[in-house]
C-alpha cells in the first residue's frame, strides 16, 4: 500500500477531496498507524465524481469484506448510490465518503481543512478540531479510544499560540 501513490493519483487527476481519518490524524502528530486512506470528496461536482470513479476503476476498486468475483462496476453511478464506500484497490485500501459525521459535506470539510505537503504531494487534511468532532460523531470504540491523544495534540497546539 502506498499513501503517496494514492494521494498522488488523486491530485494528478484533479479530484477535489479532503483527507480525514487516520492519515489526517498522523498529519497532526498522532502516533496511531492506519491501514487505509479516508477521504471526503466533492459529490456536488459531477466531473469530480466521474473522475474519482474512473480513477478507482483504474485501481480495480472492489468493496472490502465482500466476496471476490461478485458483479461490481466502479463508476460515477456507483459512487452516487453509496455515500460511504470502503474499498480495496491495487494501490491500497481507501474509504471514500461524500460527507463526514459531525462535520458535514465536502464544502464543510474543505472549510475546516488545512493544506499540507507530505509524501511528495500537496493536499488538504481536516483540521484537528473538526477531526475530533468527526471521531466523536462516528461513535465507534476505536474512535473514542483515539480522542485523548487528539485532544492532547490540540491542547499542545493551543499552548504554542
Amino acid at each position: 500500500m502506498s499513501f503517496a501513490s494514492m494521494l498522488g493519483g488523486l491530485t494528478k487527476n484533479k479530484i477535489s477531496f479532503v483527507v480525514i481519518g487516520g492519515v489526517a490524524a498522523a498529519a497532526h502528530g498522532s502516533s496511531r498507524v492506519t491501514n487505509d486512506l479516508d477521504i471526503c470528496y466533492d459529490a456536488n461536482e459531477r466531473d469530480n465524481v466521474r473522475a474519482l470513479g474512473r480513477l478507482l476503476a483504474k485501481w480495480a476498486a472492489y468493496p472490502r469484506g465482500i466476496e471476490k468475483g461478485l458483479p461490481f462496476i466502479m463508476e460515477e453511478r456507483t459512487l452516487r448510490g453509496a455515500p460511504i464506500m470502503t474499498l480495496a484497490t491495487t494501490e491500497g485500501d481507501i474509504d471514500v465518503m461524500d460527507r463526514i459525521a459531525g462535520v458535514g459535506d465536502y464544502d464543510a470539510a474543505y472549510k475546516h481543512s488545512e493544506k499540507i505537503s507530505a509524501l511528495g504531494v500537496n493536499f488538504r487534511v481536516l483540521d484537528l478540531p473538526s477531526l475530533i468532532k468527526a471521531k466523536r460523531a462516528a461513535g465507534r470504540p476505536r474512535d473514542f479510544e483515539h480522542l485523548p491523544e487528539l485532544e492532547t495534540l490540540l491542547e499542545l497546539r493551543r499552548r504554542k499560540t
